[in-house]
């Protein structure tokens, strides 16, 4: 199972969450030289999990079981990486991001600190099975849950749901050595969503005490970009955690924080199905 979407398969309001980066389940191929604790990098650890009471509310939330490493879903499928690939050449779609110069397009080449994740170039025939088991069933799910919900409501509110590093490394835009805020909201500066959406969770936010910025650092990617139409009642947002909150980064387990955290973002979530049904 790649995939998993906990609670209700429909909306039962036009509020939609999915995260594409918590997923744990390392597959088989994976073939990696360095170990599973060093190819969990990247991911946004128990983000599924502190979402997860707030599904008994009517909202669905669609989970990757895979690592971010394995293959990235906020990434389109033509993001390939041709360092990665045997013969340097990739036949089908190819969109490139700029992401690939950091070894973090689509499949992971290196790990955050520059080590690689192989000892060989994948096959296009790899890298094409990963697309299929992996990317491809994610979007399908994600666009289902959307036009369900956009169908029965005539808008939809789609969170895009991650968490970031406490403090920024040596390839993070915002320079390495900046301590970032409680949390990011993300809208592609004012393209995803309608300008209502994102100050509504920021004052819910800073309400419950917290820091919050917008589109600094993150903009939001793929799955607010691919999905979003404002003019259409089609509304992303990406919603950056900070891990200091819940967690300890360097054993990657949580701590005191995370149940308050939890309980919060239950909180923000029953807030934003009210307003979203308004």
């Amino acid at each position: 199972m790649t995939i998993r979407i906990h609670g209700p398969a429909t909306a039962r309001a036009p509020l939609v969450l999915d995260s594409p980066h918590s997923g744990t389940d390392f597959p088989p191929d994976f073939d990696a030289v360095v170990s599973e604790f060093d190819l969990r990098d990247g991911e946004d650890c128990f983000v599924d999990e502190l979402y997860l009471p707030a599904t008994e509310l009517g909202v669905p939330l669609l989970a990757a079981q895979f690592p971010r490493t394995y293959l990235d879903p906020n990434r389109h499928h033509g993001d390939i990486d041709l360092e990665l690939l045997d013969g340097g050449h990739w036949p089908d779609e190819y969109r490139p991001s700029g992401k690939a110069r950091l070894g973090q397009a689509l499949i992971w080449r290196t790990l955050g600190d520059g080590r690689p994740i192989y000892a060989r170039k994948l096959t296009v025939a790899e890298v094409r099975s990963r697309i299929e088991r992996c990317h491809a069933p994610y979007h399908r799910a994600v666009r289902q849950l959307l036009d369900e919900a956009h169908a029965r409501f005539g808008r939809v509110y789609h969170i895009n749901c991650h968490s970031m590093s406490a403090v920024a490394n040596a390839q993070s835009d915002d320079g390495a050595g900046t301590v970032r805020a409680d949390f990011v909201l993300g809208d592609r500066d004012g393209t995803t969503c309608e300008a209502a959406f994102t100050q509504v969770v920021r004052d819910l936010l800073t309400t419950m005490g917290y820091a919050v910025k917008i589109n600094e650092p993150y903009k939001g990617v793929e799955l607010v970009r691919a999905y979003s139409a404002p003019a259409q009642g089609r509304h992303g947002l990406q919603v950056e955690i900070n891990k200091r909150l819940y967690m300890d980064e360097a054993t990657r387990s949580k701590h005191a924080g995370f149940t308050e955290l939890q309980t919060n973002l239950t909180r923000l979530v029953a807030e934003l199905a009210r307003w979203a049904a308004r």
